[in-house]
């Protein structure tokens, strides 16, 4: 039986930051992307996999929806993951469908009209704040923002009092 060592949420989904230093950290040997975009797109989803695969790590890029179906039917197999979702809607979605996460790592989601900046790498809306910390309070996961395992972690309830 697999598991989901780290869940992420990157903008970007796969880049070098993410394919060596922090699937590294977390003890991935598989990365999976959740993005129904790129999993429909074949040109899109030939460049994730080469871009992941370059390191060793099993690619595979999901539906969001696909992403739960193979965790119900097949509890990712004997891969140790790093499930990697575009926004905070679709891990929120994915994870409240059942699949276990025990640590949500936001790494990074540039900054938009109406969000207050996290960290340089992470800006999020209140709305996205709220999911956040309903699945904290509801799974139990450990949440934080931070860009690379070399760089400052912020926690969930830091990220609150700056809406505060």
């Amino acid at each position: 039986m697999g598991k989901v060592v780290l869940a992420r949420v990157d903008s970007r989904l796969i880049h070098g930051q993410v394919a060596t230093n922090v699937s590294k950290s977390a003890g991935a040997n598989a990365l999976f992307v959740a993005d129904d975009v790129s999993a429909n797109d074949d040109f899109t989803k030939n460049i994730i996999v080469s871009a992941g695969s370059q390191t060793g790590h099993k690619v595979r890029v999901l539906k969001e929806d696909g992403a739960v179906r193979y965790w119900n039917d097949r509890q990712y197999d004997d891969f140790n993951v790093m499930l990697i979702t575009k926004s905070i809607e679709v891990m929120y979605k994915i994870l409240k469908a059942g699949v276990p996460v025990s640590e949500l790592n936001i790494g990074g989601i540039p900054q938009t009209p109406g969000t207050i900046k996290v960290i340089n790498e992470v800006a999020i809306n209140k709305e996205q704040l709220d999911l956040l910390v309903d699945l904290k309070q509801s799974l139990g996961i450990n949440i934080y923002f931070q860009a690379t395992p070399s760089l400052k972690k912020v926690s969930l309830d830091e990220a609150v009092k700056m809406f505060a």
